[in-house]
């Protein structure tokens, strides 16, 4: 008898992992058309999210898995919470201090989605809202997609890409049925519809937070869509911003001031989390995949493990934070709660995974003292998040402005001869790290920074100033092995060696 309901289980997880794919490739729609304005589209209701959560039925499997279910509904019902009580300018209020009906309009009966209650059976109580702004993208937008290519999946989410309209890439994230958390809920509750509920309400957290918490360096939320599927109701779609994932291999193969931006944006990132609008997030979850690069700037894009709970105590030993190669033990406050526990905990990390790795390898030699100092500090969590990131602005501030020059007392080796209107097409040498992976193309402030370059290679004989700068606003230049054959180009300048 056991065998085969593992073995049903296991079909049904087959099945609907096929269907999730096909969810997402072939969504039903109206006729094509534009997506109306804002305001004219009603936010939707989430999927799976009863005002009031299922009583727990007879049984113990049964009565634990409700449990869950209610414990992961009142996870996302806080942070819905949290919103309401910041846009009215009001301390974020305990569930039992707020009427759980004040927190959405009634809706009429026509406006009513068809409940997913367990089995089809219908869920006590309205629904609730999420709260959300009108979604730019809803469903007929994803209706004919194309380029749809599977990206991957972690323990809840299968995420593909797709573009829209021909023209806008975006990331289409679902529930996997064939990941770990729908496939170990079936094996222990045979329940897929209600295993599924548990699994969505993750990401409907994601959503909210990915509104609530506008930044930079936060991955955009452009839609959602939900629809019955595969004998599921309201099944969800979210529709987000698409990044690069992160490649750490790659990226130490990229120029330190790449690298460098990288970490910029991860500080900028810790800093807002610190003062957002919901208190101080942590990331529970803090690893490189978590993260994406949208054009240079990396951004996190997976927020569904993240959490404003800041851990309580009664004495320093509470709040002992304990990390693979260093334990720390942080002060506890005299309101019962580890100062800063969140922000630490997210700055260690950072240290541990990016910083470590990305900031002092290969930087400008005069800018390694700051930099081992910022590296040090954070890995022994002296400084917080607010001294780290004024840290991290200090070293941009003196990249950009070219003032990290200034102690260079260095006399070039060799004259050069400019060159105005003019290119070498050929005569290139390798050099690491470098933006042209044919070439030696590399960033500089002016011509005195190109000249003191150029001189440090023994191959380099000439090199071309672009009229293309980096992200900092450097200039771009080739380096040359020799000047033997130069044509006209009148967006660059050369400068040929004369003498050694």
């Amino acid at each position: 008898m056991r065998r085969r309901k593992t073995a049903v289980a296991a079909g049904c997880c087959l099945a609907f992992l096929l269907g999730t794919v096909l969810n997402l490739l072939f969504i039903p729609g109206g006729p094509e058309h534009p997506p109306p304005p804002r305001e004219e589209l009603p936010p939707p209701s989430p999927p799976g999210a009863p005002l009031y959560p299922p009583e727990e039925e007879i049984g113990g499997g049964q009565a634990a898995l409700a449990r869950q279910i209610r414990e992961r509904y009142e996870e996302v019902l806080r942070y819905r919470q949290h919103r309401a009580a910041a846009a009215a300018g009001r301390r974020p209020l305990r569930p039992r201090e707020r009427r759980l009906m004040d927190l959405a309009p009634p809706r009429t009966s026509a406006e009513q989605p068809r409940p997913p209650g367990p089995r089809g059976r219908a869920a006590a109580g309205p629904w609730a809202e999420l709260s959300l702004e009108p979604p730019l993208l809803g469903c007929r937008d994803i209706r004919d997609v194309s380029g749809v290519q599977y990206l991957g999946s972690g323990y809840t989410k299968a995420v593909y890409k797709a573009v829209l309209n021909r023209t806008l890439a975006v990331a289409l994230k679902a529930v996997d049925f064939g990941g770990h958390d729908i496939a170990h809920c079936v094996r222990q509750f045979s329940a897929l519809g209600d295993c599924y509920r548990l699994a969505a309400y993750k990401i409907v957290k994601e959503m909210i937070l990915l509104q609530r918490l506008r930044h930079a360096n936060v991955l955009q939320l452009y839609g959602y869509c939900y629809q019955d599927s595969n004998d599921i109701p309201d099944t969800l779609t979210t529709i987000t911003e698409l990044g690069s994932p992160l490649e750490m291999i790659q990226l130490l193969q990229t120029s330190w001031e790449d690298r460098f931006r990288i970490c910029l944006s991860l500080v900028r990132l810790l800093h807002y989390l610190a003062h957002s609008p919901l208190g101080s997030v942590t990331l529970l979850d803090f690893r490189p995949r978590q993260f994406v690069i949208v054009d240079g700037e990396l951004k996190v894009t997976d927020l569904d493990d993240a959490s404003v709970e800041e851990s309580s105590c009664t004495s320093n030993s509470d709040c002992f934070m304990e990390f693979p190669a260093r334990n720390f033990t942080l002060p506890c406050s005299v309101e019962g709660r580890c100062q800063s526990m969140n922000e630490k905990r997210n700055l260690y990390n950072a240290y541990r995974f990016f910083f470590t790795y990305l900031l002092p390898h290969s930087a400008p030699s005069s800018l390694r003292p700051l930099l081992d100092k910022i590296v040090n500090a954070t890995g022994e969590l002296h400084w917080g998040i607010d001294e780290t990131a004024a840290q991290l602005e200090r070293v941009l501030d003196l990249y950009k402005s070219g003032k990290y020059l200034q102690n260079t007392t260095r006399v070039p080796k060799a004259e050069y001869r400019r060159v105005p209107e003019a290119f070498i097409p050929e005569e290139n040498y390798r050099c690491w790290p470098s933006y042209h992976h044919k070439g030696c193309l590399l960033s500089v402030f002016d011509v005195n920074e190109a000249i003191e370059i150029c001189d440090s290679y023994s191959q380099c004989k000439a090199f071309v100033l672009t009229n293309q700068t980096t992200w900092t606003g450097r200039q771009l230049v080739f380096f040359k092995m020799a000047s033997n054959h130069i044509v006209p180009d009148p967006d660059k300048i050369t400068y040929v060696k004369v003498t050694d």
